[in-house]
């Protein structure tokens, strides 16, 4: 049998000392990731909602008051498209420790719907 020698005590404590903050890491920016993935299907499920508002004949500011209060500080910028009323909404795409510029989505519904 074969005995671990007397400088080799200790490091498998080393080695992951030197490795934890790797780890650490690497799912921080996994859990960022699923962070900005979650905030981008809010944000569309919002356009669409928005857009559908807007084709009903709602105001700008009830789409906009709908697309704020699921998304914070998303903003609302309507597009006309023939029959098409499209909703576009911005979002700052930011974690706690990275700022990522924007998140946008866009959604359209046909427009004279009441």
């Amino acid at each position: 049998m074969l005995r671990r020698g007397a400088g080799e005590r200790g490091s498998a404590t080393a080695e992951t000392a030197v490795v934890l903050p790797a780890i650490v890491l690497v799912l921080a920016c996994c859990l960022g990731a699923l962070q900005l993935g979650a905030r981008q299907l809010r944000l569309q499920d919002a356009a669409a909602d928005a857009a559908r508002t807007l084709a009903r004949g709602e105001p700008a500011s009830s789409a906009a008051g709908r697309a704020s209060g699921a998304v914070s500080g998303a903003t609302l910028a309507i597009e006309q498209d023939a029959d098409l009323v499209c909703a576009v909404l911005s979002a700052p795409a930011s974690t706690p420790w990275f700022d990522l510029g924007e998140q946008r989505a866009r959604s359209c519904a046909l427009g004279g719907g009441r």
